[in-house]
């Protein structure tokens, strides 16, 4: 569907040449069609990768894992070299991972997901349908067997205990 901004309004009026002329004219084409006025940057911003922020809770730094109390620091140097060496062991680790493990992890896991849906479709569904359509007989019979059974045996229960009374005391 187009948004609004691409629709051209035109006023039809058959009176007037000049704007008939107007009328027969083509609009400019919509911005992603046509060409930018200023060029475009070469390098874009990267996309969101987690756009539902499903892994926020990995957002690890070396102030997170890592910290000094206030009284003994190491050399300056050690701790700034020591952030570079865990933020470069982070980085390079999980990349090595991931070409490693990524791709079969990422079959697996899209095998698994059209298993499902082919379990979903082709069988939950159908024995779902299948209840719906049953159910109103099976409801019917088992409330037939609940009147005939179960509610006589509870109501005879029911007035066979009503005689009886129970007195507690402390004695």
């Amino acid at each position: 569907m187009m948004s609004d901004e691409y629709l051209v309004e035109c006023k039809i009026d058959d009176d007037d040449d000049e704007e008939d002329e107007k009328l027969h004219q083509t609009p400019p084409p919509p911005p992603q069609f046509s060409t930018p006025a200023t060029p475009q940057p070469l390098v874009s911003q990267p996309e969101s990768r987690d756009p539902y922020g499903i892994n926020q809770h990995l957002k690890v730094e070396f102030s997170d894992v890592l910290a000094e109390p206030a009284s003994p620091h190491s050399c300056d140097r050690v701790w700034i070299y020591s952030g570079i060496g865990f933020e470069s062991a982070r980085i390079w680790s999980y990349r090595c991972l991931t070409l490693l493990c990524a791709v079969p992890v990422s079959l697996l896991t899209g095998c698994l997901f059209a298993f499902l849906a082919c379990l979903h479709i082709w069988c939950v569904m159908p024995c779902v349908q299948v209840f719906h359509s049953c159910l109103p007989c099976v409801r019917s019979l088992w409330l037939s067997v609940v009147n005939i059974f179960i509610a006589p045996l509870c109501s005879s229960v029911a007035r066979c205990c009503s005689g009886l009374y129970v007195k507690l005391s402390k004695e």
